[in-house]
Order: C-alpha cells, then structure tokens, then sequence
C-alpha cells in the first residue's frame, strides 16, 4: 500500500516540477532574475530526479540493471540544499548581493560524486539541516509582514515540518528498511510540490511579494526626507484619474519616477503606509476597474476586459480575480447579473 502511494506521489511530483518549469520560471518576475531563475530550475531538476530514482528502487523489476549510478543520486541529493538556498535568499532578504564565501553553498554539489552512497543520504540530511535552520530564523524575521501572509506562511510553516520529516526519516536509515524509507521519503517529496502548487495556485505573484515584504522589513527606512502624505496624494491621483494601472507594462520604477521618488522609497511607502507590496497594490486597482467593466460591459468579452485593465494574459487575469474575489471573472459577472 505504501509503495502504491508513494508511486502515484512520485507521478505528481515529475509532473508538478514540468509544469513549474514551463509556466512560473517563464513568467516576468524572473526576467531580470538570471540566479533564481537558474537556481529553481536546479531545484525542481534535482527532485524530480530524486522522484524518479524513488521510482526505481520501489519498482526493480521493471528495469534491467543498475541504470541509475548512485553518482547520479548522490548529485540530486546535495544539489537539493544549496538550490533552495540561492533560490529563497534572492527573494527572502532586501540585499541579495552575493559575496565570494557565498559561492561555499555549492561545495557539496562539487563533493557529492566523491561521497560513498552508503554516506551520501546521512551527510545530506546534516547539511540539510543547517538550511532548515536558515529558514526557519528567516521566516521569522519576517513576522512583522505576517497580517499579510497568514495562509502562505501557513504553508511555508508546512513546508518546514516536511523538511523537518526528512530530517528525522534520515535518522531512521540505518534501522528502516530501503523500500519503507524511499517510500516515506519520495511521499515528503510530493507533498512539498503539492504545498507549492497550492501557494502559486492562489499567489502567483508571491516570489515578488515576499521579496517586498522582506525589503520593508529589514531595511532602514529610507522615507525621512520625502513628503509621505503628498506623494501618497500622487500616487492616488495618477492611479484613480489617469488610470495608469492599464498601462500593461507599468512597472515600480515607472511609478517612482512619475512621483519622483526611488524606487526603494517607493516600495517602502506602499509596503509600510498601505500594508501590501506594488504587486498586490496594482492587482487590486487593475480588479476594480475590471469588475466595474464587467458589469458595465456585458458584450465585452472577459479576455478583452482583462487585456484593458492592464494584465498580459487570460491567465494572469483569471489568477488575480480569484486571489481577489474567490471567484472567476465570468461567475462574478453572472452574479451580478441577477
């Protein structure tokens, strides 16, 4: 029953890191973002080669030979850690400048190959425990952004009691057998994509969001010589009457130069003095004008509303409008209907 279960989680799993990979790693969050991109993709292609060398253990007699080497496994294994790594600490810390001792995060992908397979699995849980640890301390100096991330903190909190799972799996290694720990194992596994799909399900923007967040929250305020309350004016003004929340490719730094201010100040302003980040300030304008065009409109079709309030896609629209309201653009138009 167990290898039937972590079989059908291995299957979700291959398939959740394809999908990731063709749809979030493609969108505009990531196109100045060369590292996290990079360093995502590292991360998905790593568990899914975990998933499948689960698979081959669990199911031996469909496959003739040793053809997974343990080298393989044991570089999946360590690649794992140092790829969360420079994946979250892009978007998880306001400065993601990296110094040359940063580079040390890859020494156990230089490693893994020369680590006997016997040992591979405990000293990976080891290291992976220093990064469980990271993450923990990290998300916790975010606590006082978290009004604004209750259920994705929820989940990330999920997250970490996987993590901390694994861990403790790794402890049981030598007195498991190998079908019951992979089985274990490659179920964690799932559940970890299946938490992340849930997050970007309802958040899609959260990577961008978060990454506000922490820049609210770790730096040093930056809005001492500039005039919060009339630049908070600007910005309603040029939002409610010149509408420049259509403008698809508005971006914060567009909207800093037009109320002359930094980008940084501006991040800052909108974060501490209206309690969300840019991307979620935008979405909610660009939802309200689209609600009011739905009702008003009822020839238009949704696309082109969406289109005209400013997002890129059908898909982004219908994403935003159900963060929103918890419901489609075309139920809510149906709804109003009546």
């Amino acid at each position: 029953m167990i290898s039937i279960l972590a079989t059908l989680w291995i299957g979700f799993s291959v398939f959740s890191a394809l999908l990731l990979l063709i749809t979030h790693f493609r969108c505009s969050e990531y196109q100045d973002n060369l590292l996290p991109r990079l360093a995502g993709i590292s991360l998905l292609a790593s568990l899914a080669g975990l998933q499948i060398v689960h698979y081959h253990f669990l199911h031996p007699d469909e496959f003739s030979g040793d053809w997974l080497h343990p080298t393989f496994y044991n570089l999946c294994l360590f690649t794992v850690a140092p790829s969360f790594y420079f994946f979250s600490k892009t978007w998880l810390k306001a400065k993601s400048s990296y110094s040359p001792i940063q580079w040390l995060h890859l020494v156990p992908i230089l490693i893994a190959p020369f680590i006997p397979y016997e040992m591979a699995q405990p000293v990976s849980f080891f290291i992976g425990a220093g990064y469980v640890i990271w993450l923990a301390y990290t998300l916790y100096q975010l606590r006082d952004q978290r009004s604004r991330f209750k259920q994705e903190i929820l989940a990330l909190a999920l997250m970490f009691v996987i993590a901390i799972t694994v861990l403790i799996l790794g402890l049981f290694i030598p007195i498991l057998s190998k079908e019951i720990f992979y089985a274990y194992y490659a179920i964690n596994i799932g559940l970890a994509f299946f938490v992340t799909d849930l997050i970007l399900l309802r958040s899609p923007s959260i990577t961008t969001e978060v990454s506000e967040a922490a820049q609210a929250s770790y730096s040093a305020s930056t809005l001492e010589n500039i005039d919060v309350d009339g630049t908070l004016e600007k910005i309603e003004a040029l939002m409610t009457k010149d509408k420049l929340y259509n403008h698809e490719d508005l971006q914060l730094s567009t909207l800093a130069e037009a109320v002359k201010v930094s980008p940084h100040q501006l991040s800052e302003l909108i974060n501490t003095r209206l309690g969300k980040g840019f991307s979620q300030y935008l979405r909610e304008y660009r939802i309200n004008e689209a609600k009011r065009l739905l009702i008003e409109e009822p020839k238009a079709s949704v696309l082109s509303i969406g289109l005209e309030v400013g997002f890129t896609s059908q898909s982004n629209f219908y994403a935003a409008f159900k963060q929103i309201e918890s419901m489609a653009p075309g139920q809510f138009r149906k709804l109003r209907k009546h």
